[in-house]
């Protein structure tokens, strides 16, 4: 394939939410309640399964520069990668960038051992909810404790969002946070979310004492 094919294929394709670009710049909120929405297409997403501290989880962590998380621990990282812990095995390895080249080579590190490596990175879209009011958007149709006890920085889960099975990454104090839907119900997940966005547009209601 010539280059210039390479170059209109690009250019031709879409993620799950560009047509919501508009609508969501239009829905942040500036200020003491503020919140943004914003999909971040692209991303790398390669879900390993290992057992820890074996040989081929060593290799693994060679290749990422980065541990592989403890069970129930918060997510670890190197310049390139983020690895997140979703279960006892059960790994989600996250780059911002594209990196067509990072499965082929966690295969090889893989080997023979047993394990499981899958490049998802066409099968979810990141969105990204940031702000003082994020933790409030969120606890609107979260089923787990989001409070700073429970789920802070570096902790992510798979969990649900209203109806809707996503991966839930806290990444920083902000808070800010990703939410990582499949792209079948990147639209439903986003329009959820700018719903749950509206009330902080407005004056914060006075309650009755």
């Amino acid at each position: 394939m010539a280059d210039t094919d390479v170059i209109g294929l690009v250019e031709l394709r879409r993620s799950p939410l560009q047509h919501l670009t508009g609508e969501l710049a239009a829905a942040s909120v500036p200020g003491p309640r503020g919140v943004s929405l914003t999909e971040r297409a692209f991303c790398t997403m390669i879900s390993v399964r290992v057992g820890p501290r074996t040989p081929a989880a060593a290799r693994l962590e060679q290749v990422l520069g980065a541990a592989l998380p403890k069970p129930g621990g918060t997510v670890t990282a190197s310049a390139e990668y983020q690895v997140l812990p979703l279960g006892p095995d059960e790994f989600l390895v996250f780059s911002a960038t594209e990196d067509d080249a990072l499965t082929a080579r966690l295969t090889e590190a893989l080997g023979e051992d047993p394990g499981l490596v899958v490049d998802l990175s066409a099968n979810r879209t990141t969105l990204e909810l940031s702000g003082p009011s994020a933790r409030a958007v969120l606890e609107k149709g979260a089923v787990i404790d989001l409070h700073p006890r429970a789920f802070g920085p570096g902790s992510a889960v798979s969990s649900t969002l209203g109806p809707v099975p996503v991966i839930l990454w806290q990444t920083d104090d902000a808070p800010s946070y990703r939410i990582l839907p499949r792209a079948s119900f990147a639209d439903y997940t986003a329009r959820w979310l700018l719903h749950a966005m509206v009330e902080f547009a407005g004056p914060e209601e006075s309650s009755w004492r």
